[in-house]
């Protein structure tokens, strides 16, 4: 298994922008960061649970239709690129959330309904996981593993959220072409491997 591709890919759609950190950092902003907690846990519940979810659809694609692998690889390895462009060519957007929206239930039922959440877990376990493990043990962990990484990044948004933003608007050209050039790496070594 490329265990290291699998991390930097992980880390790079963990930690760089969408709906869970922008949404985060929004919330730390406005209502502090033991309030943005709540919302932080419910999408690290939501994104355990939308892990599971694709690891499952993955390995029933793999089992009834095995020639699935490679095409899902490059699938996978095309929609990194996609995301590398789609980073590079992005505007900022500014967000405003009223305090409703800052729960535990609003951040697990984000990921159901986020994109980049449900195509991650699709990329992620038919690229790096299925390969190489399909065990229930296994999935599961994975799942857990890939949530935590996501957790860490949605944490540190909210953290960080008036750092992030402040060196977003002054390197924000430089940051995503660094994240651009990490998912092409990380596309390309799927395809090598």
């Amino acid at each position: 298994m490329p265990f290291f591709s699998l991390l930097l890919y992980a880390f790079v759609s963990s930690f760089t922008p969408g709906p869970n950190n922008i949404m985060a950092m929004v919330f730390a902003n406005k209502y502090g960061f033991k309030k943005t907690l709540r919302f932080c846990f419910g999408v690290g519940s939501g994104f355990f649970i939308i892990m599971l979810l694709c690891s499952y659809f993955d390995l029933l694609l793999k089992s009834f239709i095995p020639k699935m692998e490679w095409i899902m690889s490059v699938l996978g390895a095309i929609y990194m690129v996609y995301l590398a462009i789609k980073l590079i060519i992005s505007k900022q957007h500014e967000n405003d959330n009223n305090g409703d929206q800052n729960s535990f239930i609003t951040g697990m039922l984000l990921q159901f309904v986020n994109p980049k959440a449900i195509l991650y877990g699709i990329t992620i376990v038919s690229t790096f996981i299925l390969p190489y493990h399909t065990s229930n043990l296994s999935l599961i962990g994975y799942s857990f593993f890939l949530a935590v990484i996501g957790f860490m990044g949605t944490i540190s948004w909210s953290v960080f959220g008036s750092v992030f933003q402040r060196f977003l608007s002054k390197y924000r050209n430089q940051f995503q072409v660094v994240m651009a050039l990490l998912l092409v790496f990380t596309a390309i070594s799927i395809l090598v491997h």
